[in-house]
């Protein structure tokens, strides 16, 4: 009887750590955390960097999708490097040579994108945390930018099929 009894306050303290477990307090859905980053950093409008562009300010543009998503279209001199990466590459001096790029410096005005805009969100914090001081990210991302200017933007045809890579990350 005794063993049935360990037995069974063993099980019943089990089910009480999962219950709580599940339950936890702060965990957040995937809006709440980009409404939270988004609190943090600065949006640019698709307009203000054309103007910007136009007039010739030295930006580095970082296109902040998946590689077969960026081939398929992306703005003039963006540099690809997806969200996932961001914080091994951007001070990476060999990434640069390899671009052909400098590598920026943390002062350096730099605008990030991603389809819609949430991993430029998150990239953007990111890079914030990692001591660059004049980050954006586009409001709207790629699909604004696209919507806005269908004729100024670039794509790398030989680069493979955007379709073999599908649509990463939702946003």
């Amino acid at each position: 009887m005794k063993t049935f009894k360990s037995i069974f306050g063993f099980v019943l303290l089990a089910l009480m750590m999962v219950t709580v477990s599940c339950n936890q307090v702060g965990v957040q859905s995937t809006e709440e955390l980009v409404a939270a980053a988004k609190e943090t950093v600065t949006p640019i409008v698709v307009e203000d960097l054309m103007a910007k562009l136009e007039n010739g300010d030295m930006i580095l543009l970082i296109d902040v999708r998946e590689p077969a998503e960026f081939n398929a279209g992306y703005i003039p001199g963006s540099v690809n490097i997806p969200r996932g990466v961001i914080e091994f590459k951007i001070g990476n001096e060999a990434f640069w040579d390899a671009a052909m790029l400098y590598m920026p410096e943390k002062e350096e005005e730099i605008v990030v994108y991603c389809k819609k805009g949430s991993r430029g969100i998150f990239v953007a914090q990111t890079l914030e945390k990692l001591g660059y001081t004049n980050v954006t990210f586009i409001e709207g991302g790629w699909k604004k930018w696209e919507l806005t200017y269908p004729s100024m933007f670039e794509k790398n045809l030989d680069a493979g099929a955007h379709d073999s890579g599908g649509e990463v990350g939702g946003c």
